[in-house]
């Protein structure tokens, strides 16, 4: 069995350090370190090495062109009274859930099943224990309005995710470039 995997797009340092810095000070909050926040695509969890080792293969077969995405609000999973993590949404995010359903049908194909819940992507800023549901109601309130600078998605990756005292902290197995091409027009860069 392989560690935890999941696919994932990663967010620029600049607009990583920005979003880690704001993730901060939220008591019964484990803020997530700018180096480990990302945008999942899919998270795969334990598999087995020999289908692990098909999924890195078969990922270097999507074919998508970049795109640009925009940090927009903020918000939290969990309930009202019981909220279990603090996020950053994205926005637009039509190409990258294009990207995701690329990923997931390719996945089908290598018969892993499917995720039940809807795709909501973000970009995790802190995991809650404990924390004080009005002081998360303040937060996302004082911060709802949040907004990066635009930022291009030039690839995805497969990452592994060790967990140890001090947190989680990912390994990036294997990186696929997204091509520069958009209705079959390519973008030459200087």
């Amino acid at each position: 069995m392989t560690p935890p995997l999941f696919i994932a797009v990663t967010v620029p340092c600049t607009i990583a350090a920005r979003l880690a810095a704001l993730g901060g000070g939220i008591p019964g909050g484990r803020q997530v370190p700018a180096e480990n926040m990302h945008i999942t695509l899919r998270y795969l969890g334990e598999i087995e090495t020999m289908l692990a080792d098909e999924i890195c293969e078969a990922l270097s077969t999507v074919s998508h062109s970049t795109f640009t995405l925009k940090v927009s609000g903020v918000g939290f999973f969990g309930k009202r009274r019981d909220p279990r993590l603090l996020y950053a949404g994205v926005r637009p995010h039509d190409e990258l859930v294009m990207l995701h359903h690329k990923v997931e049908s390719l996945l089908l194909q290598l018969r892993v099943r499917p995720r039940e819940r809807k795709y909501h992507p973000h970009i995790t800023l802190a995991r809650l224990k404990g924390a004080s549901p009005h002081r998360i109601g303040d937060f996302v309130t004082a911060n709802n309005l949040l907004e990066s600078p635009p930022f291009e998605i030039r690839s995805f990756a497969l990452h592994e995710s060790h967990r140890r005292s001090d947190g989680s902290h990912y390994r990036m197995v294997q990186e696929y470039a997204l091509d520069n091409c958009a209705e079959g027009l390519c973008i030459v860069e200087s």
